[in-house]
């Protein structure tokens, strides 16, 4: 996976980082291949294809290491796996938000559940799971798409083809920070900085 794995204590600075804000959210881009397909850079790492599972197991990773440990609170969890995320997608208050007008996505999610992580287990087409043997508290019991109930009883509950392409418009939020972030190092210059075209 790119970047690499790395060694403990990265994720303790990963942490901090998350609790104090400078991190605004958690995702994964969930790109999962079997043992078979993973052997095929045996004897050259450039042709391993990249990517792990995720997808999953975010949402109890993340409730077990920081809410659960008290790094960060119920409220920064929504935020960190919800809003911040559909914000910076440029998709909220469609996605992200519990509100009239927005899609109805919702978890229901028990923290006093337990789970432990199993390639036999989970629901990817993979015989691997980076985080298996992970055990913790905090999981997903139901999730509702659009007001319809899609996952319950470890049992998903949809139809091929019922999903919904979402369209992103460009230029979110972040945008004008760029812009202001940009601004200010301009001003900062200590000598003039003019800008021309060239008729050339």
């Amino acid at each position: 996976m790119s970047p690499p794995i790395r060694e403990s204590g990265h994720n303790k600075a990963l942490q901090a980082a998350l609790s104090t804000g400078v991190l605004q959210l958690v995702g994964t881009d969930h790109c999962t291949f079997n043992s078979s397909q993973k052997a095929f850079g045996i004897d050259d790492f450039r042709k391993i294809p990249n990517g792990v599972n995720g997808i999953e197991e975010r949402m109890h990773l993340v409730w077990d290491t920081m809410v659960e440990s008290g790094q960060i609170s119920v409220t920064d969890f929504v935020r960190i796996t919800s809003t911040e995320c559909a914000r910076i997608f440029n998709i909220y208050p469609r996605k992200g938000a519990i509100l009239v007008g927005s899609d109805a996505d919702i978890i229901i999610f028990n923290p006093n559940s337990s789970f432990e992580i199993n390639p036999r287990s989970h629901h990817s087409r993979t015989n691997t799971n980076v985080y298996e043997g992970r055990k913790g508290k905090g999981k997903v019991e139901v999730t509702i798409s659009r007001g319809r109930i899609v996952w319950k009883d470890d049992e998903l509950k949809v139809a091929p083809g019922s999903g919904k392409y979402i369209p992103m418009p460009p230029f979110g939020f972040l945008f004008d920070g760029i812009e202001k972030i940009d601004a200010k190092l301009v001003s900062s210059f200590k000598a003039p900085v003019h800008r021309f075209k060239s008729d050339v």
